[in-house]
């Protein structure tokens, strides 16, 4: 079942639930990370507090990526990653793309001299404890607030 709607700029978004069978391609990943019963963010030095994610390199896998961007964005390394959707932004003004959802369990945290774009771990309980000024306009995004909700109805948080 395809969820299609349009993002803040108008572009049309196709949003597909996935599990672990399925194949990841998308060129982008997105991780909801669940680290001791809290959702783990990490603050992005220009857009705000949002969930880790990135690009996919060239001869990288999806899930690679996925717990590469996890780690370099927070520190965290994951136990499991399990393959929850994936969602095509049809840009009008842009290139359009794929991008693959994952859930972790986080096992724990390496204290990290450098975060890259981003000053590290975040933990909240949900996205509405996020100060409102704070919060990037990813984590407001109607695509990436589905899949929260989809984590929450496959079980992984509560």
């Amino acid at each position: 079942m395809t969820i299609k709607y349009l993002d803040k700029d108008n572009n049309e978004v196709y949003l597909n639930y996935k599990t672990d069978e399925d194949e990841a391609n998308g060129q982008h990943v997105l991780i909801i990370p669940i680290y001791n019963n809290k959702l783990l963010f990490t603050q992005h030095d220009i857009r705000g507090i949002e969930f880790p994610g990135g690009k996919i390199e060239e001869n990288e896998s999806s899930l690679a990526a996925a717990q590469r961007e996890l780690n370099e964005e927070t520190g965290a390394v994951a136990t499991e990653l399990h393959y929850i959707a994936q969602y095509y932004v049809a840009r009008q003004n842009s290139t359009s793309f794929y991008k693959d959802v994952y859930v972790a369990k986080i096992d724990y945290l390496e204290n990290k001299q450098d975060y890259l774009e981003t000053s590290g771990p975040k933990f909240f309980s949900k996205v509405t404890d996020i100060p409102e000024q704070q919060r990037s306009f990813l984590i407001k995004d109607t695509t990436i607030l589905n899949c929260l909700e989809r984590v929450i109805e496959l079980g992984y948080y509560k």
